[in-house]
């Protein structure tokens, strides 16, 4: 039955195809269904796909493996063959074309020929009218009808794997919500019933031959042009299925294998390989959660020889999964168009069952040249937030007080790159925010408010990131104390005059005894531009009575002595916090 079946399903594909290909010169194709370690192996299953399928060949691939093809056929219609296969469950879903060059010695058929077309299979009666003539080439080909016995009959000869995917199909269309099992019981009859009835089809709770390629049609309709197929890196030692049809291979960069887009869809796969053990995974657990490709948000599971990481954002989602065995950590990592969620999950569901390892392990000096910028974790872009700036912390609960503009429309908000905090009371005419960490922290330095008006022309100092957080530590500008007035006169602003950078705003200004004398503001932006060396800061009484209002308990100080240079520069370090502001 599903010899006849397969038969009257290629007819009308191939019967063109043939004479078209011999009548113009193209190279003929064969499709590549499997391949074989040993020609006992590859024999044995010859004789089994030689059952039900014609046009079966074997040949030599070289470095002694035997694969084994259908063919010759012509181009065009190879491709609609092919199609028309994988999506009944005939053959692996990972078949592909390949040109006749490809292949080396035949050995099945015995006295075979490579460059000649194999005879087109004769269509069976399919019940059409004499008058109806030599069938169509169509895009998709006719199957003839069945009866519910015959049904039946073809049904038995499905594998347990193309059973479960019938109610995978049918789960998806939404007609079945039991367990997979590949059992079909009371509950996938009546799926099978229900599915029939939404089709338009006569309902029997028994899928045809025809039903259950239109299921699995529609089914895999949402991969098409992906190419799902099975991709072997001997080098990282991982076999796994992957959309080929829109990533391809790049470059190695220990411990991973890029697979970079090869098209319009900008869908990337990694796949992880490294010598290690549970010390060297759960470092991989935390350098991937830095990296761009995986967004901060998303669920995360680690295990002691395991995890696995999804983020996401509006432009992308990604997903890993890595488990350590036997010394060897593997695993990979899809990353796809946010929007697209119906076939990121089929391929991500498709490359986890497909999942599978060698004893080959990437070597860790994999790397080439481009992949060691400082920016790069083995080629791959670290996440960097939207903006840098400074802080300093005013309590023992660990608040800090920042640049308001800074922090006004952060998606997240952390501290020293570690700490998540939220703003919790802003002033905006002030330009300042208080920000609350999640967590509970004990500063080791807090800032103590000087109170009074100090005196003009006296050194001072802002401690800061101007470098955006490239240096790990503060760095201390100096310059002076111009007036303890803003430029319009007002009272809770002091200009000062030093050479700030962006990244200084929201950090301290300090006296000569480590006092706090204000929090730089960031340069005003518009039409109006303060001369170079000219900079403004919320004055510290100004700051008091806002932290006042929030409930935040501050320090005050009517002054202090002088402080050796660097004992200065290490009460600024101890109070100083890098504010990160994430999209």
């Amino acid at each position: 039955m599903m010899r006849s079946f397969l038969l009257g399903s290629a007819t009308a594909l191939l019967i063109a195809g043939g004479a078209f290909a011999q009548g113009t010169g193209q190279e003929l194709v064969y499709i590549q269904i499997e391949a074989q370690p040993s020609l006992t192996q590859a024999e044995a299953a010859l004789r089994g796909y030689a059952t039900r399928l014609d046009n079966v060949n074997g040949f030599s691939l070289g470095s002694g493996w035997y694969g084994i093809a259908l063919g010759p056929y012509a181009p065009d219609s190879a491709g609609a063959l092919l199609r028309e296969l994988r999506l009944t469950g005939i053959i692996p879903r990972d078949s592909y074309l390949a040109s006749s060059s490809e292949y080396r010695d035949q050995f099945w058929p015995v006295g075979a020929g490579l460059s000649t077309a194999q005879p087109v299979p004769q269509a069976p009666d399919t019940g059409l009218s004499p008058d109806t003539g030599t069938p169509e080439v169509v895009t998709r080909p006719e199957i003839a009808e069945e009866t519910p016995r015959q049904a039946r009959a073809s049904e038995a000869l499905l594998s347990r794997g193309e059973r479960e995917l019938l109610q995978v199909a049918l789960q998806w269309s939404g007609h079945y919500n039991a367990a997979i099992d590949g059992a079909f019981g009371a509950g996938t009859r009546n799926a099978m019933a229900e599915w029939q009835a939404a089709n338009g089809y006569q309902v029997t709770g028994v899928l045809t031959s025809a039903q259950r390629a239109d299921l699995i049609g529609a089914y895999n309709a949402v991969l098409e042009g992906l190419d799902m197929a099975r991709v072997s890196d001997s080098r990282a030692g991982i076999e796994i299925e992957m959309p080929t049809g829109v990533v391809s291979f790049d470059r190695y960069e220990a411990p991973f294998a890029l697979y970079e887009p090869s098209g319009d869809l900008q869908a990337r796969v990694l796949l992880i390989s490294q010598p290690g053990d549970r010390k060297t995974l759960a470092g991989l657990y935390e350098i991937m959660q830095t990296l761009e490709i995986v967004p901060p948000t998303g669920p995360r599971e680690r295990g002691r020889d395991s995890f696995s990481i999804t983020g996401q954002n509006v432009r992308i989602v990604s997903h890993t999964e890595v488990a350590l065995r036997e010394g060897h950590i593997k695993g990979w990592t899809l990353i796809w168009p946010a929007g697209d969620e119906e076939r990121r999950e089929r391929v991500s569901a498709m490359m986890k069952a497909s999942f599978a390892t060698t004893a080959a392990v990437l070597d860790p000096a994999s790397v080439t040249d481009e992949g060691q910028a400082v920016d790069l974790v083995s080629g791959l872009k670290i996440r960097q937030p939207i903006a840098t700036v400074s802080g300093f912390f005013v309590d023992a609960g660990g608040a800090v007080v920042t640049s308001a503009e800074a922090v006004a429309s952060c998606g997240r908000i952390t501290l020293d790159d570690i700490y998540d905090a939220s703003v919790a009371a802003t002033d905006a005419e002030l330009g300042v925010a208080v920000l609350r960490p999640e967590q509970a922290l004990a500063p080791r330095g807090v800032a103590n408010l000087r109170s009074g008006t100090p005196r003009l022309k006296t050194e001072i100092a802002v401690a800061g990131y101007p470098f955006g957080g490239v240096l790990s530590a503060p760095t201390l500008t100096y310059g002076s104390l111009e007036d303890s007035r803003g430029l319009g006169g007002e009272e809770t602003l002091a200009r000062v005059a030093l050479a700030a950078q962006p990244g200084d705003a929201g950090g301290p200004v300090l006296d000569a005894g480590g006092a706090v004398l204000g929090m730089l503001l960031p340069e005003a932006q518009g039409a109006r531009q303060l001369p170079a060396g000219v900079a403004l800061a919320a004055d510290a009484d100004a700051l008091k009575a806002f932290l006042d209002a929030s409930g935040v308990r501050s320090s005050g100080t009517a002054g202090q002595d002088m402080l050796a240079p660097e004992d200065l520069a290490a009460a600024a370090t101890k109070m100083t916090v890098k504010v990160s502001c994430w999209d």
